[in-house]
């Protein structure tokens, strides 16, 4: 038993990702005014981005909601680019999943996506 806990443990940093002290920050931008709206953007040295807008609709009324679209990047350990654009609303979280050639989103990053 005790040397499956410990291949196990082996087998989950090797997985985890390396060198993270060299990844950069390239960009990053805020607006948030306060006025009803907002957004954001930043992007990593190891190709990651995240973009998110967001406003009040119907603002001081009972149905004041926030509407927020997105879009996400990463690169996968396949070298793949994937992406997630996004929209959040009344209607909860709606995400377009896409991926560059060659690739598929593993299937439990699209679940808990979906969820």
């Amino acid at each position: 038993m005790r040397l499956f806990v410990v291949l196990a443990l082996v087998a989950a940093a090797s997985c985890a990702p390396q060198n993270l002290q060299d990844v950069q920050i390239l960009r990053y931008d805020s607006d948030n005014a306060g006025l009803g709206s907002y957004g954001y953007a930043w992007e990593l040295s190891d190709g990651s981005k995240h973009e998110e807008q967001g406003q009040l609709k119907n603002q001081g009324t009972e149905n004041e909601s926030l509407v927020v679209q997105g879009q996400y990047t990463w690169v996968g350990p396949d070298g793949v680019t994937y992406v997630v654009t996004y929209t959040a609303d009344e209607n909860g979280f709606q995400p377009q999943i896409e991926q560059g050639p060659g690739g598929a989103i593993p299937p439990g990053v699209v679940a808990s996506l979906l969820g």
